[in-house]
């Protein structure tokens, strides 16, 4: 069997992924191809994967693919692939999508999802992916792409719209949302067996159900709890937690993430929201650039005193692809198309990510049903820009990038629209060559 890791120089989320397949018998024998476009990066992962193969007792093989022209032989035959890029990196391409907004008075967090950082990104990506998928129809029609890659809403609802791979996309928040909430509540004694329903779409899909293993609702003592965690000066998660409050449920993902998918809290008029929400602003630029440095001294050290004792972490890829290998079901929150109407006052042709079974026969949505309506409205404001971005990365027409922006929450408070459609003609010439012609 083959696993084909896609952007095999994001080399900790590499490690991560592959590191639990050899931690999985079913999988541990797999010859596993890493392909990069950057030779150093790609070499480091090798490094680190054949350390890490060797003292989980030598099972397997690993393979290298530099560039575009071995993109095709590193997918040839392959049963899963992984996809963990990132095109135009931090440097030049996130420092654009942030320094030109916030030249127009657009201040961003993370920009990496929705606004106009995600848009952008969508723009970048799509194409790339496409090309990914037009080699996978030829030489692994059949393989299993597990998008990891943001935009995720954009770029698996693009992938599952108007390719043929069949496309899951897989997030970290999930998992670790309810377990989260409960641990910053003091309410640890109420993990063990825990019952949750979390849907949505990603990044803002919502704790729906949480009961505890007797069945007893934890809402009521959750909101209790956040009403006076939200009085804690210093207290990190406060745009969740004031989601909560005014919305009633909680959502996956941080509140870095959440305080720019909305125009409440990154506010011109209002900059001191800034301190009481505790807002990072920039925090993703701050972000890359730390963990380029510490990726150098880990590098380093891991040289000199080995490769540290690797246990199975909590990433879904690994999981599904035991499942569909051996036939053994599991449970995971995935990203699909609302086909059928899995969640149904959402769009069909949106993303949405709902629980789903995974067993030897594939991938399988579950029905959710209705959000309450105020969830599904927030959801709305993200998905208009969502389907906006794809659309226009179909056409490649211009105006459905003004109009994606028009309709981002956060931008169209803060700015006008002639001066959206400045900021997007500046970013995408500043982009250049990383984006397709567009009329």
């Amino acid at each position: 069997m083959k696993i084909t890791f896609m952007g095999a120089g994001s080399t900790v989320f590499a490690r991560n992924v592959i590191g639990d397949c050899m931690c999985t018998e079913a999988l541990r024998d797999s010859v596993f191809a890493l392909y990069d476009i950057d030779g150093e990066r790609l070499k480091e992962s090798q490094v680190i994967l054949e350390a890490m193969r060797k003292a989980k007792g030598g099972f397997g093989k690993i393979e290298c693919y530099l560039g575009v022209g071995q993109r095709k032989e590193a997918l040839r035959g392959a049963s899963f692939v992984i996809n963990a890029i990132q095109v135009g990196g931090y440097d030049p391409c996130t420092i654009t999508d942030f320094e030109i907004p916030k030249k127009f008075g657009l201040r961003q967090t993370i920009g990496d999802t929705l606004g106009i950082g995600g848009i952008m990104r969508a723009l970048r990506t799509i194409p790339v992916m496409e090309d990914f998928a037009r080699d996978m129809a030829e030489v692994c029609p059949d393989a299993l792409f597990l998008n990891y890659t943001n935009p995720m809403a954009m770029l698996t609802g693009y992938m599952l719209r108007y390719t043929p791979v069949k496309t899951i996309g897989l997030c970290h928040s999930v998992q670790v949302c309810s377990e989260g909430l409960l641990k910053a509540l003091d309410m640890e004694e109420k993990l063990e067996g825990r019952k949750e329903l979390i849907a949505g779409i990603n990044h803002m899909a919502w704790l729906l159900e949480i009961k505890d293993k007797n069945g007893v609702d934890l809402y009521p003592e959750i909101k209790a709890r956040a009403a006076k965690k939200m009085q804690e000066p210093d207290f990190k998660d406060k745009v969740r937690f004031d989601y909560i409050n005014h919305l009633g449920y909680y959502c996956t993902e941080s509140s870095e993430h959440n305080g720019e998918y909305n125009p409440f809290y990154i506010k011109g008029r209002y900059p001191e929201l800034i301190g009481r929400y505790n807002i990072p602003l920039d925090e993703y630029p701050r972000r890359c650039v730390n963990q380029i440095e510490a990726w150098k001294k880990e590098y380093a050290e891991l040289l000199e005193n080995g490769v540290k004792e690797h246990e199975r972490s909590g990433e879904y890829a690994s999981r599904i692809m035991e499942s569909v290998v051996t036939g053994a079901p599991c449970q995971i929150g995935g990203n699909v198309l609302n086909t059928g109407g899995l969640v149904t006052n959402l769009p069909e042709e949106a993303c949405v990510e709902v629980p789903c079974l995974v067993n030897g026969s594939g991938i399988h949505p579950c029905h959710v049903g209705s959000l309450p309506v105020q969830c599904a409205a927030m959801n709305m404001t993200n998905i208009n820009v969502q389907l906006l971005a794809i659309e226009a990365a179909h056409t490649r027409r211009l105006s459905h990038i003004y109009q994606a922006a028009m309709l981002d929450p956060h931008t169209a408070a803060e700015l006008d629209i002639d001066s959206i459609r400045k900021m997007v003609d500046e970013l995408i010439a500043a982009h250049g060559d990383y984006l397709p012609k567009y009329h």
